[in-house]
Order: structure tokens, then sequence, then C-alpha cells
């Protein structure tokens, strides 16, 4: 296995700059995922590694090596697509086997490779049906199961999971994690879908508009986003945000007035906080339900009310922000036209500046 690095990478399309100057390192043996919304660029990212697409600028390393200018064959990468692309008049076997037959490897190597990449992900008892009698879960495994069996120093996934229904989304990203953890190989994995991002990835690089945004730990990015894209970008239900002005500081809090005239403070967490107009945002998991007239609390009117089990979405109408979605517990007993006070701890309140860059972040980790 070995690790990636990208420096200065650009790719325009005629006029069009698509990717702005990527730099980043992946280790050996990491999980990174490439995360942002729809032509953010990073399918086009992914297939510049490989070497599908070319570069316009810049520089791609995999193992120490500069493998800017080889064919997709000699960079040492495998790829999973979108699409499972397998042969229908083949068997598992076959199509597992089919890229070592072509590079002709030994028949031995290739039995060997494909009994021990089948056990992997599952499939010994399928390996003589065809395609068309498997699932799509077991289908996309038998993709897994051709990279697999390369051997390659870096495996690449372009949204693989995407065609798939929502639970076998799910049992699928439990089986790529587990398989991270048993080949510890280092994986790059685009997805438009940050919940996969925060729970299959060791780093996640959030892209937009051709250009990162913020690199780092799925909690990192969740308690600490740099900017107002990022936070609203990780986490479902989005970070609610709530325009405001901060007046002053004072013994280490900043003093709000939000928009509709209700007064919080904002744990400063030790930075210099100067007076102007802010961006407050709050999780909704962190937002409670509380006595009307408490410290810090915004008054509101609970426009619908979602039970779904384990726990509750609040949709709550205020005059800080017209629709504040709240999690809460699942036996919760607020009703439609309900009115409530929303308590905001000052120690998970986020502060952006004017530019939406973060000047504060809630100190939860």
């Amino acid at each position: 296995m070995a690790g990636l690095a990208l420096r200065g990478v650009r790719k325009s399309f005629g006029s069009v700059e698509v990717i702005r100057g990527v730099d980043l390192d992946i280790k050996d043996g990491e999980f990174c995922v490439f995360v942002g919304p729809s032509g953010c660029g990073k399918s086009t990212l992914l297939r510049m590694i490989a070497g599908l697409e070319e570069m316009s600028d810049g520089l791609i390393e995999i193992g120490g090596k500069d493998v800017t200018f080889l064919p997709p064959a000699k960079r040492g990468i495998s790829m999973v697509f979108q699409s499972y692309a397998l042969y229908p008049h083949m068997t598992v076997r076959q199509n597992i086997a089919f890229g070592l037959k072509m590079a002709k490897t030994s028949r031995d190597e290739i039995a060997a490779r494909t009994a021990k990449a089948a056990n992997l992900l599952q499939l010994t008892d399928y390996l003589d049906r065809k395609p068309a009698q498997l699932s799509g879960g077991q289908r996309q495994r038998v993709a897994i199961g051709r990279a697999i069996v390369r051997e390659p120093e870096v495996f690449l996934f372009d949204e693989p999971l995407s065609n798939l229904d929502a639970a076998l989304r799910v049992q699928m990203r439990i089986e790529i994690a587990k398989l991270h953890n048993d080949l510890k190989a280092t994986m790059v994995y685009v997805t438009h879908d940050q919940v996969e991002a925060m729970t299959m990835a060791d780093k996640i690089v959030v892209l937009n508009a051709g250009r990162i945004e913020q690199i780092g730990s799925p909690l990192d990015l969740y308690h600490r986003p740099n900017n107002l894209f990022v936070a609203t970008f990780i986490g479902s239900p989005k970070m609610n945000l709530m325009p405001g002005e901060v007046t002053g500081v004072e013994n280490g809090a900043a003093k709000v007035v939000l928009k509709g005239g209700a007064h919080i403070s904002v744990d400063t967490h030790g930075k210099a906080i100067a007076n102007g107009p802010v961006t407050v945002g709050i999780r909704p998991e962190h937002i409670g339900v509380g006595q009307a007239g408490a410290p810090n609390s915004v008054p509101g009117k609970v426009v619908l009310s979602e039970h779904l089990g384990g726990e509750t979405m609040l949709y709550v109408e205020t005059s800080a922000i017209p629709q504040c979605v709240v999690k809460t517990d699942g036996l919760a007993s607020q009703k439609n036209g309900e009115t409530v006070s929303l308590s905001l701890p000052a120690n998970t309140c986020h502060l952006f500046d004017a530019n939406g860059q973060a000047i504060v972040n809630g100190s939860l980790i």
C-alpha cells in the first residue's frame, strides 16, 4: 500500500476551471472521503488521480512516485465505479478474475486471489452465478472483488453506493468500512452523501466549486467548521443559522443581539471578538426546549412536530430565524401550534463573521 500526494492540481475545460489548485496529502492506509455538492469537482479530481482525466497543471504522487503522466494501468490503482460494469455472460468467478487473466497472471495465482477476495466479501457461495442472479449489493461486492484481486496500492471509489436502495447503502457502508479495516489499504472515496462521509472516513475533504473548503476528521468538521459552507453542508439536519450583532464581551462571553431582539451570550473560548454583525450557528441537537423567559433563550411557535421513534424533530418559527430545527427526545410532547422557549447553551454556539468565516466554535470536543 502507499500514500497519495496532490500538489497544485488544476483542471480546466476550455475557459472553465473546475479544479482550482488542490494540495492534499493522504497517508498510507487512510480512508479519505471527497464530499461536496454536485458539480464541485470531486469525481473529476478522482478521475485525475486514476489517470482517466488529463490534468491542466499540477503533480500527483503515489507511494512517493510521480505518476502524473503515467497511464492508469501503471499507477498501482484500482477503481470501483458507480455502475457495477459486470460482464453479464460471465460468472462471478470470471468477473473477479478477468483483470488478472488479461494481465496474463498464472492460473494458480488467479484461483488463489479470487478465492481470497470472495471469502473476504462473502461471495464464496455465489462464484458460479451470473450477475443477473445477484442482488444489487452482491453485484457491487463483485465489482469491489475485481478491484481487490489486483492488489493495488490505492483503491478509488466513485459513488459506489448511489444505485442502491437505502437499506443496502447502510449495509454496504458497513462492509466497505470492514474491508478497509481488514486490508489496511489506502482508499479514496467520492460521495455527495455527507452521512456516508461521516460514518466511513478517517479524513474528509470538503470540496466546493473546485476548491478545498476544509480537511479534517468527521468530528473536527462537525464541531469545528471553518466557515458557513462546511457548517451547513456537514450534519443532517444542518446547523441553524441566526443573524445577530455582537454588542460587547464580558467575562469570557460575547453579548449578541439576535434579529428580533433576543439577547444571548456566546462563550468566546479566549478568542478576541469585535463588535459588529455576526451569524450565530447551533446544531439542532444542542438546542433545549425550556421555560419561557429563561436566560439564553429564544421564544417560538412549533410549526411542525415529526415523531421519528428514537427522536423528534421540531420545526419552530422564531423572530430570530423563520424555521429553527430542534432535535429532541423521541417522547417529546410538543404539538403543532404550541409556544415554546428554545434554550441556546453558550458553549455550543458558533460565531461566523460577515464573510462567513468562523470566529468561534463550540467546545464540545
